[in-house]
């Protein structure tokens, strides 16, 4: 049995006392400098702690119980013969040296002197989560240029205090955080506010996705979903030169394409406002060509005119453009129906009351948010109060109102003389809610009939901000990653900068990062165990008789993962070593807190290994676990679980394949089984299969259940919901070829 105790040695000429580690075991005894100090009456001898009167008990103390517990775990886990005084010290020195570095300076610099007569290029990171973009960004360089990491948004607290930690207080940057949601009227005040002027060259960004994700049930109406259009926000105010929007598959597929298509629309909508005026003269022109439908192309001009104004400028554009087709429809209704009709008739009532409503649209727009909001707050899906919820919100949006209106014309039936002035006013208001591309697509019949479409097309080269393809399918195991995750990427490109259609892969099919290669090196914990530093593991003794074929999959890489048999490392050395550039040589060793306070009193935990704990299952889950993983598959296994009564309505588990690539990492741990042992993942083996490197530490909570989903971001979650940094790298690196 071990003693392990602290102890104040002779004062110093500040009458600051060292803090002395001693280890006593039977007759021997070992004595280490714990590199802390403290005034002799703050110290709590029997305690074995610093008082509460001294400013940095907090810090102190903490470092202190964390010490002995891995000194504890040290001895009880190393055989007894490993136990010399010498392998000992430097266990305790390690940590003991680390803490140190990071608590000798507030915050490290850059390394820089090599990047002074370098180009910078400036990026934003929204949706950031634990911020996958920002350091795959971070790591690309092309010829002479680099990122220069400006601001990272997220609505979440633990995204904000990884982000601190890894980017403020490890690597030394001073990039700022926007902690608010998106969707508030002040966010892109706050977000110009934050980046005091400064030019932003890129903007990448992932809105969360569950709502129209191919893994999970789609919703009707999820907050979620509307977040797209406020990104784009972001990117007319901004104006970057290259704008990257991630998201999962099914976005290409949901509501038949449609989103996919209101995006691209959307974004071919982001105009130049200097360059509008060339649109405006051209229609003036082409209304003189025009013969037949001229209310039409009225109505157009006046719809333009919607691209340029400001908030109340345009309530008042909007109220006399509605204004003109009323009082179109009202000239024409003593036309098409009598007296008493018009007054009581259910189909004019409605065209006149939609009328009112699109009048209200601002109003509504406020209704429905609120609605969607209370919807989300109380988890309205899959009951009975779903449909009527979407019911009442698909009926106050313009396009239904405006659907129910041309209805409401049908259904009057009137006489025919009349039908092209009805269809007039049914076009105008399909009109007043088009999108900028939806109006340039509607204008095109009339180009062709005035035979006017290449002063159009050049008009049009002009005025579209953005150029973009069709959104790409990125694959992450193209680029390193050792997971067969698809994501789609719109990438959006400033009109005086080079369209990237595609991001081209990094490594072939046969060149792929493996499970096997990713982890094997950490699979040195048990059940309910973590593990602060790394340990070496025995191939041969874990692997009998598939020793050689086990070796085989590892392979020496380049950084991108490219088989380099002559200079490259391994892809866990590459992970140990990180693959940042030598702009963060000088960057602090990596840490865990759990919270804000912890990291700006210094409570940090330093170790070389971090996020490496695993659950505590039962012995039932470990029995569970153990026949799915002798199976090999979840549902060939599921028939052996039901005869030992240990059958689960569980969807899937992951038996990972060590020969191949995991499936796309989500959120859940126990999804997956390792390859090795039956067990879940630790969320540094999730972090692997996702490329971060072991020094980007995930902070705060390691997993949460129940209600807590809904408001918290754990680290299983910061992990799952992430871009694979290598992924971020190569789109990074094809932006840095192309970008002027």
């Amino acid at each position: 049995m071990i003693q392990v105790k602290y102890y104040l040695d002779k004062a110093d000429k500040q009458k600051r006392s060292p803090i002395h580690l001693v280890i006593r075991q039977k007759d021997a005894q070992i004595k280490v400098a714990t590199g802390e100090k403290t005034n002799k009456e703050n110290w709590d001898g029997k305690g074995q702690k610093v008082k509460d009167t001294a400013y940095d008990h907090k810090s102190i103390n903490n470092f202190l119980a964390f010490l002995k517990s891995e000194v504890e775990k040290h001895f009880n886990s190393v055989p007894h013969n490993q136990l010399t005084t010498t392998k000992v010290k430097e266990k305790i020195q390690s940590l003991v040296s680390g803490r140190k570095l990071n608590t000798e300076v507030k915050m490290v610099e850059e390394h820089l002197d090599a990047y002074d007569s370098k180009e910078k290029v400036t990026f934003v990171d929204l949706f950031a989560g634990a911020g996958g973009f920002s350091e795959g960004f971070l790591q690309a360089e092309f010829e002479n240029k680099y990122f220069e990491f400006l601001l990272g948004s997220d609505i979440n607290e633990n995204c904000e205090l990884t982000h601190l930690a890894r980017y403020n207080f490890q690597l030394g940057l001073d990039a700022a955080f926007l902690r608010q949601d998106i969707t508030e009227p002040d966010f892109l005040e706050q977000l110009q506010k934050q980046l005091k002027n400064k030019p932003v060259d890129v903007v990448c960004g992932g809105p969360p996705c569950q709502s129209f994700s191919l893994a999970g049930k789609r919703k009707k109406f999820d907050k979620k979903d509307d977040l797209f259009a406020h990104y784009l926000n972001v990117i007319r105010v901004l104006r970057p030169k290259y704008f990257v929007m991630e998201n999962v598959k099914g976005i290409l597929t949901k509501e038949g394409g449609k989103i996919k298509e209101m995006i691209l629309q959307e974004i071919k909508s982001i105009i130049d406002l200097k360059e509008l005026y060339k649109l405006t003269e051209f229609l003036v022109k082409l209304r003189k060509l025009e013969k037949e439908k001229l209310f039409t192309l009225d109505c157009y001009a006046l719809r333009m005119k919607f691209e340029s104004a400001k908030e109340k400028e345009l309530d008042k554009l909007r109220e006399t453009y509605l204004q003109l087709v009323e009082n179109k429809f009202r000239m024409l209704t003593p036309k098409i129906v009598d007296y008493k009709t018009s007054k009581t008739d259910i189909h004019i009532n409605t065209i006149r009351h939609g009328f009112n409503l699109l009048k209200r649209s601002k109003e509504l727009a406020y209704v429905r948010k609120k609605v969607i909001l209370e919807k989300a707050h109380s988890d309205l899906d899959n009951d009975y109060f779903a449909e009527p919820f979407d019911s009442f919100l698909t009926a106050i949006e313009p396009d239904t109102i405006i659907s129910q209106i041309s209805e409401a014309f049908n259904n009057i039936k009137p006489a025919k003389a009349f039908e092209i002035e009805i269809a007039e006013i049914i076009s105008a208001l399909e009109i007043y809610n088009y999108s900028f591309e939806e109006c340039i697509q509607g204008l095109k019949p009339f180009v062709l009939g005035s035979k006017t479409e290449k002063e159009f097309e050049e008009i049009l080269a002009h005025i579209r901000l953005y150029n973009i393809d069709q959104p790409f399918v990125a694959l992450a195991s193209n680029y390193g990653v050792p997971q067969n995750r698809e994501r789609v990427m719109f990438i959006g490109c400033r009109k005086d900068q080079k369209l990237i259609s595609a991001v081209p892969p990094t490594v072939s099919e046969a060149e792929k990062v493996t499970v096997f290669e990713a982890l094997y090196d950490l699979d040195f914990v048990g059940n309910d165990d973590e593990k602060f530093n790394y340990e070496p593991i025995d191939l041969k003794a874990k692997y009998n008789g598939t020793t050689s074929k086990m070796k085989a999959l590892i392979k020496k890489r380049n950084i991108d993962g490219k088989p380099d048999e002559n200079s490259g490392l391994t892809y866990a050395e590459w992970s140990k070593k990180g693959r940042l550039n030598d702009r963060f040589k000088n960057a602090k060793n990596p840490f865990y807190v759990r919270n804000i306070e912890e990291l700006e009193n210094n409570e940090h935990i330093v170790s070389e290994l971090h996020n490496h704990k695993t659950s505590n299952h039962t012995v039932e889950v470990l029995k569970r676990l153990s026949i799915i993983h002798e199976f090999g598959e979840y549902q060939l296994a599921r028939e052996a679980l039901r005869k030992v009564n240990l059958d689960t309505d569980k969807r899937s588990y992951n038996v990972l394949n060590p020969n191949s690539q995991s499936p796309t990492v989500m959120t859940i741990p126990d999804d997956y089984i390792h390859f090795s042992t039956p067990r879940a993942l630790t969320v540094r083996e999730m972090a692997r299969l996702q490329s971060f490197d072991d020094s980007f530490v995930f902070q705060g909570k390691r997993t949460t259940g129940g209600d807590d989903r809904k408001n918290t971001v754990p680290q299983y979650t910061l992990v799952g919901n992430a871009v694979p940094p290598l992924l971020a790298k190569a789109i990074a690196i094809e932006i840095l070829k192309q970008i002027r």
